[in-house]
């Protein structure tokens, strides 16, 4: 594999985003790796837990790609022909092992609903947390913003959606959206230590209560494909590109010619 690394430690298999000098930003061949990783500790009788993070200190994960989306108008190629992040959110889900989100740097975009899927989050105190796909003209109508709207509740799912603003780790604990923050030199034992107390619990008991949990939440997951859809049409008209040619070129984007059509 290129862009993630896979190891398994007493128990815990640690799945790692490796791509620094993107911020640790997924392409399709990102995604690929990342559901194979999940596959192989599914399947893996020796891994309990699995934590997934970014490599560095900088960022956990900024989302998709959007200079290769610049580029090619979409994120690189695949094995399958497919941008798979749709498999990659339920994969996180439907594991039956506890996923950790150890959030070492920015959870931006994408890598923010990849840590809001997880079971969950430990952050940084270096962290930064917040959305940005209505800034480079993209979103996530499935899990990460309906089910993001259970962790935090509406009013601040929808703050975080409709401003785009960056929030601290400190603030994010104070709203629910990670479990614990910690100095960023401790974070990789704290989440070592976590998944100890884990991995002396009943592995059954484990999966049949994560398995319930998902039951209350799991119709968003037709929302969810509605969202990609509806995704998938938008990236084509001129105010999607509007977006990410202003992230490309540096600029603030105008949406204003827009807005017209957005009200009607």
């Amino acid at each position: 594999m290129d862009d993630v690394r896979f190891e398994v430690e007493d128990g815990l298999a640690w799945i790692t985003i490796d791509r620094q000098d993107r911020l640790n930003a997924f392409r399709a061949k990102t995604v690929d790796e990342l559901i194979r990783c999940f596959k192989s500790a599914w399947a893996n009788r020796d891994v309990g837990v699995v934590c997934l993070t970014g490599a560095g200190e900088r960022a956990f994960c900024t989302g998709g790609a959007q200079k290769q989306r610049a580029e090619t108008g979409d994120y690189g190629p695949s094995e399958s022909g497919l941008f798979e992040v749709e498999t990659l959110h339920r994969l996180i889900r439907e594991i039956p092992k506890p996923v950790i989100a150890a959030v070492n740097g920015y959870a931006i975009g994408g890598g923010h609903v990849l840590h809001v899927l997880c079971d969950l989050s430990i952050a940084a105190e270096t962290a930064v947390f917040g959305q940005v796909g209505p800034r480079v003209g993209s979103f996530d109508a499935g899990f990460g913003s309906a089910y993001l709207a259970r962790v935090v509740g509406e009013k601040r799912a929808r703050e975080i959606w409709f401003l785009c603003r960056r929030y601290d780790a400190e603030t994010a604990e104070r709203w629910g959206l990670v479990n614990r923050v910690v100095p960023a030199a401790e974070l990789r034992a704290e989440v070592r230590r976590w998944a100890d107390e884990i991995l002396r619990l009943s592995p059954t008991a484990l999966r049949f209560l994560k398995q319930s949990f998902n039951a209350d939440t799991e119709h968003m997951a037709g929302i969810g494909q509605l969202s990609f859809s509806g995704l998938g049409l938008f990236l084509d008209t001129d105010e999607a590109r509007e977006g990410v040619g202003a992230f490309e070129e540096k600029r603030d984007p105008d949406f204003s010619k827009f807005r017209t059509r957005a009200s009607v």
